[in-house]
């Protein structure tokens, strides 16, 4: 499932490219010092045949993506109205009493004693 969703947000060429920079980064580094070799790699100037493939792959890979045009959904043409009617009958529900005496407790019956 991961392979397929890294293909699917194309991983697979951010790897082939990291592929071919580290190729080229080591071809570089046997004929020229590593600041030198890691600006010729980098630079874009002097693509391997590797990186040329990687761009032409991503070329024809955007390409066939926007061949697929999306349509407007347009849905029904004429208008449905929808009604639900209310309930018959609606329960009676009394709201609680406010008053002190309704938060007040009486005390336990016996009151308790101490053993």
């Amino acid at each position: 499932m991961a392979v397929v969703l890294a293909l699917s947000i194309g991983l697979h060429w951010a790897f082939l490219q990291s592929l071919a920079w580290t190729t080229m980064l080591v071809d570089n580094l046997a004929t020229s010092s590593f600041s030198t070799a890691l600006q010729r790699t980098f630079d874009g100037k002097h693509p391997c045949a590797f990186c040329k493939a990687v761009a032409e792959g991503k070329k024809s890979e955007k390409k066939t993506a926007t061949l697929f045009q999306i349509k407007k959904f347009e849905g029904l043409s004429v208008a449905v109205a929808i009604s639900v009617p209310p309930p018959a009958l609606f329960p009676k529900i009394e709201a609680p009493s406010t008053s002190p005496e309704a938060f007040s407790h009486p005390p336990p019956v016996p009151p308790p004693r101490a053993a």
